[in-house]
């Protein structure tokens, strides 16, 4: 008997996909709050940081987690997903995006998504991110028979076979993550840095051997390994004023030290970042280079040889 509602269209075993409009809707949702994607990769970062809680541990690779904790990942991801876009939670799966129930998984290995025999039928959101690659992607796609291998684990979790994996609905594929910038320290800088048995000396040695890259607050905390972390940073005590005779300085989310950073070819600081950069006073062999003023002295780019010298404090403005 008919009922007034519309329904839906679901591919089975054999047949070609047709048209999902459930799915189409929960893309568009998600789309409508995150066109660019910002927010979800947001939510992925803090959900790394948060399993890697490198404030309190020191880490800062997936490989130093405890298998306990990487298992972990996927309820953190699909906390944060929520927590940002305010999801409600689904009937039978793990949120209900404009009436549709979705179950949220995550992988870090591409197409390694285990999906249990409960969400068969159901629309997921599939998601996989690389720390070590920076790159995330996230999509949507129906569970069905078809788009499932045969077998599974010992809890009947199974993952999704080729056509599974082309079905899938790309929100954003192989997006950039903000980069966990300890990866991309070499291993001598990296252990030079750590080897320090005070958390004031590892955060110098970070902004001497990280220069002109962005450092965020919870590449700090990782380093500083104390509650208050950022203290390390600023000026009275902790990096700004400790490496001011070597030149150093370290520019902050200020409008001022973002002037300086476009002036100078630098990385412009965003909200927690912090980028150091070693200044030279301009002289003959930098004569055609950008220059900043600080105390009425022009600064450039130091060279690596360039003598060390004290640079001004910056304006905090």
């Amino acid at each position: 008997m008919d009922d007034g509602t519309e329904a839906i269209q679901v591919p089975l075993w054999g047949q070609e996909p047709v048209q999902d409009e459930e799915l189409e809707a929960v893309a568009e949702a998600i789309l409508r709050q995150d066109l660019d994607g910002e927010r979800t990769a947001g939510a992925i970062r803090r959900s790394i940081d948060m399993l890697l809680d490198g404030q309190h541990t020191g880490r800062f690779r997936w490989e130093q987690l405890y298998k306990t904790e990487k298992a972990h990942m996927g309820t953190l991801v699909e906390i944060n997903l929520q927590r940002e876009f305010g999801f409600g939670d689904g009937e039978e799966m793990d949120y209900r995006i404009v009436g549709v129930d979705v179950d949220c998984k995550f992988s870090q290995t591409p197409g390694g998504w285990m999906i249990p025999p409960e969400a068969l039928g159901h629309v997921l959101l599939v998601v996989w991110a690389s720390d070590t690659k920076a790159q995330w992607s996230a999509g949507l796609v129906r569970a069905v028979p078809g788009s499932l291998n045969t077998g599974g684990n010992r809890d009947a979790k199974t993952t999704l076979n080729k056509a599974g994996r082309t079905a899938i609905r790309w929100l954003f594929h192989e997006a950039p993550l903000k980069e966990n910038m300890l990866l991309r320290l070499s291993p001598d800088d990296a252990e030079a840095v750590f080897a320090h048995k005070s958390g004031q000396r590892r955060v110098d040695e970070l902004f001497l051997r990280a220069q002109g890259k962005r450092i965020s607050r919870t590449v700090v905390a990782t380093v500083a390994m104390q509650e208050d972390y950022m203290k390390r940073v600023r000026y009275n005590g902790g990096s700004r004023s400790r490496l001011q005779p070597r030149g150093i300085v370290i520019l902050g989310h200020y409008t001022s030290h973002g002037d300086i950073a476009r002036l100078l070819g630098l990385p412009v600081p965003q909200a927690g970042d912090s980028v150091s950069v070693r200044l030279a006073r301009r002289q003959a062999p930098h004569s055609d280079a950008p220059y900043i003023e600080l105390n009425g002295e022009q600064w450039v780019r130091a060279l690596p040889s360039d003598p060390e010298e004290t640079v001004p404090k910056l304006p905090e403005i």
